[in-house]
């Protein structure tokens, strides 16, 4: 029996059509999904444990970087430290004009000196990751210890001499002629009676304020201060009969230094005779002329002890065409031209003695080699 429910429809004439209309299936509802099902559950306290493990490795990055410039500083200053000892006494060796001899030597050994920093370069690279596979630190306190240990090594006399060849090297004619009148200094300063320039450097300690707060607020050495005084008045403050004052033995000065040394001193009028106003004038004179020789300290000093005289130091180097220290003083005949040795031999003997507390004798022992490490005023700085 056909299950298909039979219905009769008329229209309008009244006609049994008998058509049999099937019903339609149900469909099938699916079942309502909850928002968080599927989802794993968020368990208390994971948004704290993944913001803490950012953090964490933040901090690892950074503490990473930190190390790697660590390394990287120690060995750039054991790269810097090498070449300037390899290439002072390989300087010293091999200087000359010879080519075979001399030239050639020399650019052989630069090209070695490449070779060897390569091969070492490799030589780090694998042992660094040695170190890493143990420890992260291993290599930065190894590059530590070895930038200390030769840093410990170049500080003594030879690595001195080295620095200095190192110099010249670089410095070509310039430095050349500057070691030149360095060594002029030193044998000045070996020519001093100790007991007298002893005597000098205590008689100058009731100065030492007024000195030191001149060179302070012109932002000059003090030893060179110490120097002019010495070389001017030798700390016997006076006028004297060319008409110089005071504990510099101040006489015609730019008035833009004197009007520099006032308004530093708070004071309507200067006073010569008042060391402390000297003092200011002197390092103002100075600072003055300084700048106006390019800061030549050898031409700034000449420039002070001349003045204005003759059109001052610059109007007599155009004159005679000449550039430097060393070509100037053919010219100087009426000039004093060693005065800018004196005046730093002083400073020299000043410095040794408030580093050492007693002046040392140029020819004893290995005094020379150290005090040429100790450096001259203005012109080297110590080391």
């Amino acid at each position: 029996m056909d299950k298909s429910i039979k219905t009769t429809n008329s229209d309008s004439t009244g006609i049994d059509t008998g058509v049999a209309i099937k019903p339609k299936p149900r469909r099938k509802r699916k079942p309502a999904v909850s928002p968080t099902e599927g989802m794993q559950p968020v368990q208390r306290g994971s948004g704290k444990k993944s913001r803490k493990n950012l953090q964490n490795s933040q901090y690892s990055y950074k503490q990473k970087f930190m190390l790697v410039c660590i390394e990287l500083f120690c060995l750039g200053v054991i790269a810097v430290l090498a070449i300037m000892v390899l290439l002072g006494h390989s300087a010293n060796r091999f200087s000359g004009t010879s080519f075979f001899g001399h030239l050639l030597p020399f650019a052989m050994t630069v090209l070695m000196l490449t070779f060897i920093s390569a091969i070492l370069l490799v030589g780090w690279w694998k042992l660094r990751n040695r170190l890493q596979s143990h420890s992260r630190f291993l290599a930065p306190l190894l590059s530590m210890s070895l930038a200390l240990m030769i840093t410990w090594l170049a500080i003594n006399d030879r690595f001195t001499l080295a620095y200095g060849n190192f110099r010249t090297l670089v410095g070509g004619k310039e430095e050349a002629g500057r070691m030149t009148i360095a060594h002029q200094v030193y044998a000045a300063y070996r020519r001093q009676n100790g007991a007298q320039l002893q005597v000098m450097v205590d008689r100058a300690q009731q100065y030492r304020q007024a000195i030191e707060d001149a060179a302070r607020v012109f932002n000059i050495d003090a030893h060179l201060l110490y120097g002019i005084a010495a070389t001017e008045s030798s700390f016997v403050p006076r006028t004297s009969s060319d008409g110089g004052h005071g504990l510099f033995q101040i006489t015609r000065v730019p008035d833009i230094a004197v009007n520099q040394a006032r308004q530093r001193l708070g004071a309507e009028k200067i006073s010569l005779d008042n060391p402390h106003h000297n003092a200011f004038v002197a390092a103002a004179t100075f600072k003055h002329y300084l700048a106006e020789m390019k800061n030549d300290l050898f031409l700034g000093l000449l420039a002070y002890n001349i003045g204005p005289a003759n059109g001052g130091l610059r109007f007599i180097m155009q004159q005679y065409g000449a550039t430097d220290f060393t070509t100037i003083q053919p010219y100087l005949q009426t000039l004093p031209r060693d005065y800018p040795i004196r005046v730093l031999s002083y400073s020299l003997a000043f410095r040794i003695w408030e580093k050492e507390g007693r002046l040392l004798a140029y020819e004893e022992a290995n005094n020379a080699v150290y005090i040429q490490r100790i450096g001259i005023p203005g012109l080297q700085a110590r080391l």
